[in-house]
């Protein structure tokens, strides 16, 4: 017992050490700097030091601040874990000043509305584009792999450049100046990886927006960016070590208390309900109590899953960038695809089928405008 005790305690151990300290983590991460992985950007770094440009990876806003203290440099934003979210994506125009040139690698609608409210994103693209604008890298890659998240400029600024469109106004980017820094939204994210980065001009793309300048601040915002405005003495260095030995200590006890396990009891169900007879008595029960809006808002949690599905976004999305996404797609107004997602209330049974029947015909909109031809 006291063997399998120690093994047990040796083997948490490692596992908390590897994920506190993060050990191995950018082998299988997209796009991660210093991933080998398929999937990773190591490559594109190491051929741009190799041209003399000093690539910083920086984990934090003040890591970033700091190594881009001289402003002769371009900051590459990616946010894998969506640490911009609604509430701090506005530091991005924090970024701004502080860079000649700003990369937006696959950023979410909230970090590109910090920036440019007139930027939506556009669902999913796929498949090899070529150049349509008058962009330098654009123009020296011929051809790019535009895999990764579309956008459609709304505005009428002229001096805003979309390139690399898919059909329907759907671009992989989208270039404006900001005061003096030149802002790049980019969606094409497979051609930075390892694995595609030497197909058609991809390399040129990448290259061209990375290097520019002397530097390269590689900006991956962390959980120190969430933490930065809390106050210090409210997570303590001693907090870590005594998470894991209790940790520890809770395995130890469980290996030392715990009863061995007979074998499973299988239970017939006395009864066994269809689910038909679950609907139909819940749609009963819905329509005796008048609850038109909850059995509305069943409908609309169901349609609003199987749209983000279909337009391709993080299961993080909220039913607020799932309707401006599906506006952008099917070209429905924004506020018509709002009021049949969430803010519409039925007064009667008839404005309850009505909606139910938008909602229908929303669904079947996206998917014909997400189907290929």
């Amino acid at each position: 017992m006291f063997w399998v005790v120690l093994v047990s305690a040796a083997l948490v151990f490692v596992l908390v050490t590897m994920i506190a300290t993060g050990a191995g983590r950018p082998l299988g991460e997209p796009l991660h700097p210093e991933s080998p992985g398929p999937e990773g950007t190591m490559a594109a770094v190491e051929v741009l030091r190799d041209h003399g440009v000093d690539v910083i990876v920086a984990t934090s806003f003040e890591q970033m601040r700091a190594a881009s203290a001289d402003r002769d440099s371009t900051i590459l934003v990616h946010d894998p874990l969506l640490i911009l979210d609604d509430d701090n994506a506005a530091r991005l125009l924090d970024v701004v000043p502080l860079a000649r040139d700003l990369v937006l690698l696959d950023p979410s609608t909230a970090a590109v509305e910090a920036v440019n409210a007139e930027i939506a994103a556009a669902g999913s693209v796929s498949g090899v584009l070529s150049a349509d604008c008058d962009l330098g890298p654009i123009v020296r890659a011929e051809e790019v792999t535009g895999d990764g998240r579309g956008y459609r400029y709304l505005g009428s600024d002229d001096s805003v450049v979309s390139c690399l469109d898919s059909g329907d106004d759907i671009v992989s980017v989208v270039q404006f100046d900001h005061g003096e820094t030149t802002v790049s939204v980019v969606g094409a994210t497979e051609a930075f990886t390892n694995g595609t980065i030497a197909s058609v001009g991809n390399a040129a793309l990448v290259f061209g927006l990375l290097g520019e300048n002397p530097t390269l601040v590689w900006y991956i915002p962390g959980f120190a960016d969430i933490a930065s405005d809390e106050d210090p003495a409210l997570s303590p260095q001693w907090t870590t070590p005594v998470v894991i030995l209790l940790a520890l200590v809770a395995v130890a006890a469980g290996v030392w208390r715990g009863r061995r396990l007979g074998p499973l009891v299988v239970e017939n169900l006395p009864v066994t309900v269809r689910a038909s007879e679950t609907m139909e008595g819940r749609a009963r029960l819905y329509s005796t109590s008048s609850a038109r809006l909850r059995a509305l808002d069943s409908l609309r949690i169901g349609t609003v899953q199987r749209l983000a599905g279909q337009c391709k976004l993080p299961r993080t999305a909220d039913v607020y960038e799932v309707a401006d996404t599906v506006a952008a797609i099917t070209g429905w107004r924004q506020t018509d695809v709002r009021a049949v997602l969430v803010d519409a209330i039925p007064a009667h049974d008839r404005d309850l089928m009505e909606l139910s029947d938008r909602l229908l015909e929303l669904e079947r909109a996206v998917a014909t405008a997400t189907t290929p031809t």
